[in-house]
């Protein structure tokens, strides 16, 4: 990917290649040492190539620390040509300056002056076709069968004052299935085409997006509840086996029966 020319709001700055690169780089390994595996719905997966030239959002719930860093992951497996963009807190960012050059930008939870300089650089954003804005609009962590929470106006809003790009709801959840390691489970909404719904007033919006997330997110859960690898597509595999001990105990079992020793307890591709 080319370096990403500066936007025009101050809040997002140039990401070079070299870096992202190199984050993407650590990133695999890194997620393949935490997880089983990383795998998203093979049903209504985004294709790049039906939304380009157009502006792009990305809302999804907020179950996870591990969120904004498998977002990122995803950005560069399934739209290449994009920027990664999304809030941060502020004063994580200050933390970590690092990640506003990899695409996050800086954002004052719980201000009303914050909530207009998200609105603000995710206008950038959103008047670029070059970026995908990923956020949150939950705006807490919360579990990912919870629904209760009124999800925060800005994705609305954004979407109101496009007159087009599309807006995909991304479900997630993280689950334990037959290894030691947790799984990802990632399902997407088909894509909501801002000009066909031009008429929608910002109240309107609203319930579109909070009906769209949530309705992703149980169809993600209902899945999830059957236990189908195979409705997934892996995008990470994660390391196989169930830790030392128990593992041992399984070789042993496997050298005295004669039989070959499988370190998975099912196949994951």
């Amino acid at each position: 990917m080319n370096s990403v020319r500066p936007e025009t709001d101050s809040q997002l700055v140039e990401v070079p290649a070299w870096l992202q690169n190199g984050f993407h780089g650590f990133l695999r390994p890194y997620l393949r040492r935490h997880f089983d595996a990383i795998s998203v719905d093979r049903e209504d997966q985004p294709k790049e190539s039906d939304l380009a030239g157009q502006p792009l959002i990305v809302f999804g719930n907020h179950p996870s620390w591990w969120d904004p860093i498998i977002a990122h992951f995803l950005n560069r497996n399934l739209f290449p040509s994009r920027q990664f963009r999304a809030p941060i807190d502020a004063s994580a960012l200050e933390q970590y300056a690092i990640f506003r050059k990899l695409g996050f930008f800086g954002v004052q939870l719980n201000d009303r002056a914050g909530a207009a300089q998200f609105l603000r650089t995710a206008s950038a954003v959103t008047a670029s076709t070059q970026d995908v804005l990923w956020v949150t609009p939950e705006g807490r962590f919360a579990d990912a069968r919870d629904h209760s929470a009124t999800l925060m106006p800005g994705v609305a809003h954004l979407c109101n004052k496009l007159s087009n790009g599309h807006a995909i709801a991304m479900a997630m959840e993280y689950v334990f299935w037959n290894e030691r390691l947790p799984m990802c489970l990632i399902r997407f909404s088909p894509p909501v085409s801002i000009a066909d719904h031009g008429h929608l007033d910002k109240p309107q919006w609203q319930s579109l997006i909070e009906e769209t997330l949530r309705r992703t997110q149980r169809e993600l859960g209902e899945k999830s509840i059957q236990r189908r690898a195979e409705l997934f597509e892996n995008l990470v595999v994660g390391k196989s086996g169930s830790g030392f001990v128990y593992d041992t105990f399984r070789r042993f079992k496997a050298m005295f029966t004669g039989s070959r020793f499988q370190a998975r307890h099912e196949d994951r591709g």
